[in-house]
């Protein structure tokens, strides 16, 4: 058992929020009872999500993306009434970390998609170096080849732009909605890119540029980074933790 406030302390200590410019706030989003025995963790602060918290009788819940982002409608209707009136009548915390849990170098969205994947990052790159970079292994040399085994590895289809024919060296990946990060990762050397997302122009870079794009999914690429964060502090902290994984075809 923890209190709130030393599971914030820990939780920030460990992602460290201050260095990063975000979409929205990250922290404490939903304040509940004041004792922490269950932690519950998951990708999206979703209604389902809160719904399967409160029946494992979880007293905090961390997520990657939560219920506040900067340009939102203010007032509580709707869905978020939904969702925000589930915490408040149960009294139960929401913790969420946008990009300072994309970018912790082990426990974050794309340490552990490189793990998932068996790519070790030796680079960071693009806005808040939020992208790693690393060597192609050698059995994954084309694009297809390494199309296949993000497929597998996830248990999904993915989107392959293949770009050109040239073996594979060096791989960058960002988990999410990173489509945008593709053109840095180009100018950091990357033979192949794999985000969660593609938009209709990284279609034409991949081929103009002749590197290959893989868009595996926004929810599959970033369901490791919570549950890991979860289960380290978890443990410091004397805390029972269940990751709960609300199916995403996004």
């Amino acid at each position: 058992m923890t209190d709130r406030t030393t599971l914030l302390s820990t939780l920030d200590a460990l992602l460290q929020p201050e260095r990063f410019k975000d979409y929205g706030p990250n922290g404490l989003q939903v304040e509940g009872r004041t004792e922490v025995r269950t932690l519950v963790s998951g990708v999206t602060a979703s209604l389902a999500l809160i719904e399967a918290a409160i029946a494992a009788k979880a007293d905090a819940i961390l997520v990657h993306h939560g219920l506040f982002w900067r340009g939102y409608d203010g007032r509580v209707t709707g869905w978020m009434r939904q969702r925000l009136g589930l915490l408040l009548a149960h009294n139960i915390n929401l913790f969420a970390y946008h990009l300072p849990l994309d970018a912790h170098p082990e426990l974050g969205n794309n340490a552990q998609l490189g793990r998932v994947l068996g790519l070790q990052a030796d680079a960071r790159f693009g806005e808040q170096q939020l992208g790693f970079l690393g060597a192609v292994p050698a059995a994954l040399g084309t694009a297809q080849a390494l199309a296949d085994h993000v497929q597998a590895a996830l248990g999904r289809a993915v989107t392959l732009v293949p770009g050109g024919t040239r073996p594979l060296r060096r791989i960058a990946w960002c988990t999410g909605g990173a489509q945008g990060y593709f053109e840095d990762a180009i100018a950091a050397g990357a033979d192949a890119f794999i985000t969660g997302e593609i938009s209709e122009p990284q279609a034409h870079y991949a081929r103009e540029c002749g590197v290959a794009y893989i868009a595996c999914g926004h929810h599959a690429s970033e369901r490791y980074g919570a549950p890991a964060v979860a289960a380290h502090v978890a443990a410091e902290l004397g805390l029972a933790h269940a990751f709960i994984d609300i199916d995403n075809p996004a």
